[in-house]
């Protein structure tokens, strides 16, 4: 049984977007400060690398668990990046070649910078069955491009104003794929997949961008079966969730991919995602920083001075895809991102009534019923527009029936309202650390606030504090649950 074609390019796009994020930031300058620290995420550095610098590592491993049968078959692609230094020189004279920083050469610009060549290595393995191992290697390579000059002088046609150095360092790797039965009864899969860097360098780089040249940047996995389900990793079943548990994740974590309805793909990656990640409808193309939002990079970018535009061309070809995407991008597809709704909850929970815009044929005389008492249903409420309320949820000032100023509360058998004093004891669901400096300290109560879930806050401000009551006076206070107090006398 095959994969649906639609689902492997779903689970390829967002795959395509982790491979890349981080590549080149906005605004997309070789010059700009934080352009200058890059390839952060599922790094895999020489193991020679790794003995001097621990924070590094060589090797990454997911594991996760599959319901297959015996027959199964499981194939993983490994996909990465190999960093590639182009370096620009200019022609000299009287011969020969100079280094330098950026060129313009034939209306175009050229900086030096680190671009990046895809990888990819794939392995098929039989249920239960393996190790089975594939060996990589990538040569060093050097290329060289000329530049030609824009408008030589007569009789010097095909004269060179520079030319692009581009240099990669050779890389060796492996791709290490198992599968065992998991003790139960289930007999459920627990799938290995490992990818490691092998290379072997006859002295260790003396730091990280020039180990970058050896190193296996963005890896991430694809994996496939050809029949079965996998096992969420973050929401396994009951029966799993042992099994998951038992898993050694290394570098990177393996989500469900491919849309909703797809259980027969995983994708393993350095940053951690959600079961089914999918790249926004809306979004027109990749800008290297999947988190960020579309509209406000694309509304930056166009902002950009020409000099400056002419430097992000310079830079990358994939930075000046991006420029030309942006500013050849029309009024509409700029105004789809400008908002969205995911989802809709509808008033009255109730079954939707299709509704024909072609005229029926008349129906032939029903025979004579018995009259019957009628009554209101959900159906008779289907046809009927839901009642526009008098109060708008989101205006607390329009709405009388809460008074923060005068609502109160019971706590421990006790009314709280403004004025009341209270002992703060924050609660364990509270993620702030800076939440134990106020354990046992004692407050006001400045307001009793109701949410739009009828859940019940309290806005306090710690006694005897010059600071908070400054910051009562802006509005700014501390906000607790019922439950997260201890009134006071």
């Amino acid at each position: 049984m095959t994969l649906d074609p639609s689902w492997i390019a779903h689970a390829r796009r967002v795959a395509d977007a982790i491979c890349y994020e981080g590549y080149l930031l906005y605004p997309y300058r070789a010059s700009a400060p934080k352009n200058r620290s890059r390839f952060q995420f599922g790094v895999l550095m020489p193991p020679g690398y790794c003995d001097a610098d621990p924070s590094e590592r060589s090797a990454c491993q997911a594991e996760c668990v599959l319901d297959a049968p015996a027959a199964a078959q499981v194939t993983v692609l490994a996909r990465f990046l190999q960093l590639q230094r182009r370096t620009v020189e200019v022609a000299e004279p009287g011969g020969g070649w100079r280094e330098v920083g950026s060129l313009l050469a034939g209306g175009t610009e050229y900086a030096t910078w680190d671009e990046a060549i895809e990888r990819e290595q794939q392995v098929t393995v039989a249920l239960p069955g393996g190790p089975a191992r594939c060996r990589f290697r990538f040569p060093a390579e050097e290329t060289a491009e000329d530049l030609p000059a824009a408008d030589p002088p007569a009789g010097t046609a095909g004269r060179t104003a520079g030319r692009l150095i581009r240099r990669s360092g050779a890389i060796e790797g492996s791709l290490t794929v198992s599968a065992t039965r998991v003790a139960g009864p289930y007999g459920a899969l627990r799938l290995r997949a490992r990818v490691a860097n092998h290379t072997v360098l006859a002295t260790a780089p003396a730091s990280r961008e020039a180990a970058l040249e050896h190193a296996l940047i963005a890896v991430h996995l694809l994996i496939a079966a050809d029949r079965g389900a996998f096992v969420s990793m973050t929401d396994p079943p009951e029966w799993a969730a042992e099994a998951v548990a038992a898993c050694v994740n290394t570098g990177t974590w393996p989500v469900l991919a491919g849309p909703p309805e797809c259980s027969r793909l995983v994708l393993s990656a350095p940053v951690i995602l959600y079961d089914h990640p999918e790249v926004a409808p809306e979004s027109a193309g990749d800008l290297f920083d999947a988190t960020e939002i579309d509209e406000i990079l694309t509304l930056r970018t166009l902002a950009l001075t020409d000099e400056e535009k002419r430097e992000a061309r310079g830079t990358d070809p994939r930075a000046a895809g991006i420029l030309d995407r942006i500013e050849e991008m029309p009024p509409e597809m700029l105004e789809r991102m400008h908002g969205a709704i995911r989802f809709l909850r509808q008033a009255h929970d109730r079954a939707q009534v299709p509704v024909s815009t072609t005229p029926a044929a008349p129906a032939a005389p029903a025979a004579p019923a018995a009259p019957i008492a009628h009554t209101a249903s959900t159906a008779d409420t289907a046809l009927t527009a839901p009642a526009v309320p008098a109060v708008p949820w989101w205006d607390p000032g329009a709405d009388t029936s809460v008074s923060p100023e005068t609502d109160r509360v019971t706590v421990a058998g006790v009314p709280i309202a403004r004025g009341s004093r209270v002992r703060m004891r924050p609660g364990a669901r509270r993620a702030d650390a800076q939440d134990i400096f106020l354990a046992g300290r004692e407050a006001v109560v400045e307001a009793v606030l109701h949410d739009v879930d009828g859940q019940v806050h309290l806005a306090l401000r710690p006694a005897a504090d010059d600071l908070a009551e400054m910051q009562a006076a802006q509005g700014r206070f501390w906000y607790f649950a019922p439950d997260e107090i201890d009134p006071i006398g």
